[in-house]
């Protein structure tokens, strides 16, 4: 249910006794509030629904008994019970501190709106936010989470009959013809400039800042298009032309693909032209950044690393207001595997739509690949002390076998085979993320149809067989025993997506569930009692770390369907210090503009949320 937040702590009743819901207070810190926890939007009919009620270790039980059981009831919103239960302890949950149980009303399948979990405590029955039971619950959210594209595209006005007059906003950064910094960069190193200029307009900003990257451009274009040829698959036909509101909308392709197409335009644009010589550092520099060698290298079809601003701008700042001079960074191995790997994959997605723009992505993506392999140690250095952010990647080995699956998979060409059986990375399925990228080449190995997809699909079933055992030890009943770290959202998400893959390739339900599972944590079955995605849960994300979305007395607050980073149980910004000082792992969020390290927004992690949306939407019975 997407709903306005709760004012005060509201009261209800349940069969003549009083009922307690909570509102949390803003900005959202480590204190912890003891009511059911559950995803606050809603469920499927046939799938699992699990709430968790969580006590401190010290609370004192009701009536002088032992916290060894609750009892639980299910009202629906005419106030009539339609489920009951007890729940024994889970026992003490690390990554909040605090004793849980898990209740389990996956026996409730009638479709309906209001219901709400209700925990007795006492004389009082602790409720959770209201939900809903329907097939379509995650409609809206797929179509919101991909609608955050278009919000964060640059070069064109993002115009209120798509979005509406609160979310429009003028044309940004409208023609970006620009060159290299330089000729040094901010450590006195010379690099030498560029020779040319590139015009490259259009494109979406990265997160919050008005920044472009390749890499991280790379795996979100690259997850929308895996989520193309899934749908593709199951014949689901959400994204034809029309279905979403774009621009594009009524040209005849693919809306999806509309979307893919104005984030590749950007990429295809940041490649190096043909017969271009540049100065850059090889080898692993990273000790030595104040005094860097330079190798003069033909740097034809590289990809520059990024675009942005030469300083950081102001906290809020509409992009059309950025006044900041604009340039490229240098080319670095990383974005050119990058360009190769999405380029390769465009070509495939796009043959039979558009088979010029086919044709000229995999010309792209041979010449990328080619360069790559001619200068396979470009590290991204920065040049400025600012303006950007890093995106710095000191293993490429990943990246050499994801673009060489790209390729191997749009051409079937033996050399592109060789080097993906030839790579420590083969068959690798593991956590991934912008920098860690190997396991997108099995993804896409277990995709489409090659010699090598039977393989690929069994490591993929095997790495979700292994994710789904972490589920028992977890209190929150999540398939999630590693670090809260930036983006901690995203690493579910990725999650959930390999959960996706290996029910799809399986037919095994388990994995479905497990999916599940992670979304429910990210909209509100978490210790925060809080949905990390704007506008879906009673209490959701809104005031994100984003430039335009301050929220405040002039700018909107971030439309629906935008994810937040997440808990990082090492925050780097002030704002989550001063905040968040001792917090256990799960609770270590702020939902403040200021807080960067938790509440950022970013294409690659909105990127799979509309993935898991779509899938669990196109999938449903």
């Amino acid at each position: 249910m997407k709903q306005a937040l709760l004012a005060g702590v509201v009261m209800a009743c349940v069969g003549g006794v009083a009922m307690a819901q909570p509102n949390l207070p803003r900005p959202y810190q480590h204190h912890y509030m003891e009511f059911p926890t559950l995803n606050q939007t809603g469920f499927q009919p046939d799938s699992p629904k699990i709430a968790v009620y969580a006590v401190p270790e010290d609370a004192p039980a009701p009536a002088g008994k032992a916290w060894s059981a609750i009892d639980w009831v299910v009202k629906d919103a005419a106030n009539t019970v339609v489920l009951s239960g007890r729940s024994e302890a889970f026992g003490l949950n690390a990554g909040s501190g605090k004793v849980v149980y898990q209740i389990d009303f996956s026996a409730l399948k009638t479709p309906g709106s209001g219901y709400v979990v209700g925990v007795k405590t006492g004389d009082i029955y602790k409720v959770s936010a209201p939900f809903d039971i329907r097939a379509d619950v995650y409609q809206s959210l797929k179509y919101d989470a991909l609608a955050f594209f278009y919000h964060q595209r640059a070069s064109v006005p993002i115009e209120a009959k798509y979005v509406g007059d609160r979310f429009a906003r003028p044309v940004a950064h409208e023609k970006e013809i620009v060159t290299c910094w330089g000729p040094k960069d901010h450590r006195g190193n010379r690099w030498g400039g560029c020779p040319y200029t590139l015009d490259v307009s259009k494109g979406w900003y990265d997160a919050g800042d008005h920044g472009k990257y390749v890499v991280n451009g790379g795996i979100a274009v690259w997850t929308l298009m895996n989520g193309y040829e899934g749908a593709q698959a199951r014949g689901d036909r959400s994204f034809d032309d029309g279905r979403v509101k774009i621009p594009e909308a009524g040209n005849g392709k693919n809306d999806l693909l509309d979307e893919v197409r104005f984030e590749m335009d950007f990429l295809l644009a940041m490649q190096v032209p043909d017969g271009q010589t540049l100065n850059l550092p090889l080898g692993d520099q990273r000790k030595s950044l104040d005094k860097l060698t330079f190798t003069r290298v033909d740097a034809s079809g590289m990809a520059h690393h990024k675009m942005h601003d030469e300083h950081w701008t102001a906290i809020p700042m509409p992009p059309h207001l950025d006044k900041e001079k604009r340039g490229l960074s240098y080319p670095s191995t990383a974005a050119t595997l990058n360009l190769a790997a999405t380029a390769a994959q465009c070509a495939r997605v796009f043959k039979g739509v558009d088979d010029a723009y086919a044709d000229r992505c995999l010309s792209a993506a041979k010449k990328a690949y080619a360069a790559a392999k001619r200068v396979p140690d470009a590290y991204a250095i920065d040049v400025l002390p600012g303006g950007g952010g890093g995106y710095g990647d000191g293993q490429l080995s990943d990246e050499l076998y994801w673009a060489a699956a790209e390729l191997y998979a749009t051409t079937g060409e033996a050399a592109y085979e060789k080097d993906v059986k030839a790579s420590p990375q083969y068959l690798t399925a593991t956590d991934f993320s912008w920098g860690k990228v190997d396991t997108l080449g099995t993804l896409t190995l277990a995709t489409v149809d090659t010699p090598l997809r039977a393989a690929a699909r069994k490591a993929i079933v095997a790495r979700a067989a292994a994710m789904r055992a972490e589920t028992a030890g977890q209190g929150y009943h999540i398939a999630f025993n590693k670090p809260y770290v930036w983006g901690s959202t995203a690493d579910f998400m990725n999650r959930a997506m390999l959960f996706a893959h290996a029910a799809d390739v399986s037919g095994e339900a388990v994995y479905r569930a497990e999916a599940v599972n992670l979304m429910d944590y990210v909209l509100g079955r978490n210790p925060l009692n809080f949905s990390y995605v704007s506008g879906y849960g009673e209490r959701a994300m809104q005031h994100p770390h984003h430039r335009f979305w301050a929220n405040d007395a002039t700018l909107p607050p971030p439309p629906p369907g935008v994810i937040a980073g997440g808990p990082n149980q090492n925050p780097s910004d002030p704002d989550a210090r001063a905040r968040l000082e001792g917090c256990a792992p799960q609770t270590c969020y702020v939902d403040h503009i200021g807080s960067y390290s938790t509440n950022e927004v970013a294409v690659n992690w909105n990127a799979p949320l509309f993935w898991v949306a779509a899938w669990l939407d196109g999938t449903r019975k």
